[in-house]
């Protein structure tokens, strides 16, 4: 009698799910990843905290609006190389700002595999890649990259660089302000990224996105909420 092979205990692909300023949930290949999760304070005032469990959180850095203590998993901000619940995660240092660390230190970018997909994560830093970093972040199927500005965030143009750096298959802006920013705020929306990028697909997708495991060859911007 012939043998049929079982199907995969994990189908490919992921569900991402967006609660606003640079926190995304992801799920996908038995694994959950929430990213960025914070405090609303600064430029998340008015939020609501994304109080969530996952396999493993990682954060840009332990500022409270990017990398709050207030999700239960695994927690991850400093650089190195992890294995968490059958995931693979590897963090290295950029400086948060333009000044070399001098004004906020430095963040950690983040990099892993999940669900069929290479995920790359610079939600939290201002400071251009150098060679070494295109190098380790490779080409990314999803980048996940701040656009919103300001201090120790990157503006429009600066995204807008990196994204045509690491050449990705999808791109989600993170890190921006929604309507009139909160009293403090030194970030923007994501117009000036999307005016950067002009000519580059532009979807609109809200607070969940789905990917499949492969995807097209050209870049696309996923924008949620």
């Amino acid at each position: 009698m012939a043998c049929t092979m079982a199907a995969p205990m994990w189908a490919g692909g992921v569900t991402i799910t967006s609660y606003g300023h640079s926190a995304l949930l992801i799920n996908g290949g038995g694994q959950t990843v929430l990213v960025n999760p914070f405090k609303a304070v600064g430029c998340a005032q008015g939020l609501r905290e994304p109080r969530l469990n996952a396999t493993v959180v990682l954060a840009s850095s332990e500022l409270p609006d990017e990398g709050a203590r207030i999700a239960g998993g695994t927690f991850l901000s400093k650089p190195g190389s992890y294995r968490v619940g059958g995931l693979k995660l590897e963090g290295f240092a950029a400086p948060h700002d333009r000044l070399g660390g001098r004004r906020f230190g430095q963040a950690t970018i983040w990099r892993w595999q999940q669900g069929g997909l290479s995920f790359a994560h610079l939600g939290g830093t201002a400071a251009q890649l150098s060679g070494e970093d295109k190098v380790l972040l490779g080409r990314p199927d999803v980048l996940i990259i701040g656009v919103g500005g300001g201090a120790k965030v990157y503006n429009g143009e600066e995204a807008a660089k990196v994204v045509r750096e690491l050449n990705p298959r999808r791109v989600i802006p993170v890190q921006y302000v929604n309507g009139d920013a909160p009293s403090g705020c030194d970030q923007g929306g994501v117009d000036p990224f999307l005016e950067a990028m002009a000519g580059t697909e532009v979807r609109r997708v809200g607070a969940t996105l789905s990917l499949p495991s492969g995807l097209g060859d050209s870049t696309v911007i996923d924008v949620m909420r």
